[in-house]
């Protein structure tokens, strides 16, 4: 069995002059997906005394999925949706062939902590409808520990949640000298990121903010705290299988795909030299509008001189 892969996580400032910094560790240069999970930020926690803002950007060819630790998130999407994300809560978007979303930080936060997942979706299910899904998954409790699952299955509990791929999703909770044995699917691989607590993953320390990758063959994984309460998310799947090109807010197959997409988008909120914002829920094009925001879209940054080329 292959030995644990620590993958140690870089800086990302997003959001422009009220920049959010994040801490990426998936896609790194070990590794470009674990299952289908392709992209995962982890933030904070982060006093926002002037808030998180996010205005209209779009997505292609993936789901996003939002879980928070502390703070509340507004979310506003091009089909209608308005939901605020909560600790404890999943909120799931499918972007399939096209949506755009706004996410604002709500007046009652103060400090934000959580992560933002991406999942690549399959070939098959690149252009389904965008869609958006709620859920909140009960807790699971032993001798010392917590489970809440968001996506897939563990611990005996099930998320209702659809993916297009098998993919599993959970917070773990340990209090101090707690270790816990978690079956999982052998045909998985699997990423433990550490948020806090410095966890010990099949025997190996695991620094907060760092993410343990384990290959498939696995029927179990054990993580333990030391002095102090741990907090991991456990995430997995098999072996995507298809290679990916993601750029930017896009996930596509070829580098015509993401300029067709890039084009769309700034056809769609260019008019006359200007941005669109109507605040309107107005069908326009792949992406849609956001109804009820008033801030101008994002337009996508300029693409690189060279050729785009996938990856697995």
């Amino acid at each position: 069995m292959n030995p644990l892969e620590l993958i140690a996580a870089r800086d990302v400032p997003l959001g422009g002059p009220r920049s959010l910094t994040v801490r990426r560790t998936l896609p790194s240069r070990q590794r470009s997906l674990i299952g289908a999970w392709c992209f995962i930020d982890h933030f904070g926690p982060d006093r926002i005394r002037e808030g998180m803002s996010f205005a209209p950007h779009p997505h292609t060819g993936l789901q996003t999925v939002s879980w928070l630790f502390s703070g509340e998130v507004q979310h506003r999407d091009s089909t209608g949706v308005e939901a605020v994300v909560r600790p404890g809560e999943l909120n799931l978007m499918t972007a399939g062939r096209g949506v755009s979303h706004s996410e604002v930080s709500t007046p009652a936060s103060d400090i934000l902590h959580g992560v933002q997942l991406w999942v690549a979706l399959p070939d098959d299910a690149r252009e389904v409808a965008p869609g958006f899904d709620h859920h909140v998954p009960l807790p699971v409790t032993g001798a010392g520990w917590t489970v809440r699952v968001f996506l897939g299955s563990l611990v005996g509990d099930t998320s209702p949640v659809r993916t297009h791929t098998p993919l599993l999703g959970a917070e773990v909770l340990l209090a101090p000298h707690t270790t816990v044995r978690l079956d999982v699917d052998p045909h998985f691989e699997h990423g433990v990121l550490a948020d806090a607590g410095s966890p010990i993953v099949e025997g190996t320390s695991v620094p907060n903010h760092h993410m343990a990758y384990l290959s498939p063959g696995r029927g179990a994984v054990t993580v333990a705290a030391g002095a102090h309460e741990a907090r991991v998310l456990l995430l997995g799947g098999p072996p995507f299988g298809e290679a990916i090109l993601m750029w930017w807010n896009f996930i596509g197959r070829s580098h015509e795909e993401i300029v067709q997409f890039r084009s769309e988008w700034h056809a769609q909120i260019v008019r006359d030299g200007s941005l669109v914002s109507h605040g309107q829920a107005i069908n326009h094009g792949r992406f849609g509008v956001v109804a009820g925001e008033w801030r101008g879209p994002v337009p996508a940054p300029t693409l690189p001189n060279t050729r785009l080329v996938p990856r697995r």
